[in-house]
């Protein structure tokens, strides 16, 4: 694992320099970010759950879609199951399954 005296040596004068000023302005810099990001934050978060909102009715009118179609499925092999004859002189029509 390394060290911070590695760093420090990888880093050079310039590191050193770009480390104390990062230290020295961060009490400066940090309220301005988070008076920024928190806008940000709270605004991207109130999107999602519009967008969460309005997605639930539209999956909730997918999930019928769904159910529909696959109640009309089953009910053609059902029907596709059972096939029609017509008698010869026979008023009604019977129904037997396919063998």
């Amino acid at each position: 694992m390394p060290k911070i005296t590695d760093l420090m040596e990888h880093a050079g004068r310039p590191g050193l320099i770009a480390g104390i000023g990062a230290v020295l302005l961060a009490p400066v810099i940090l309220p301005v970010v988070a008076g920024i990001g928190k806008p940000v934050a709270k605004s991207l978060i109130k999107g999602g759950i519009v967008a969460y909102e309005k997605s639930k009715g539209a999956f909730a009118e997918l999930g019928e879609t769904w159910e529909d179609i696959v109640a009309e499925a089953k009910a053609e092999i059902a029907e596709s199951q059972y096939q029609r004859v017509f008698e010869p002189g026979a008023n009604a029509v019977e129904t037997h399954p396919k063998d």
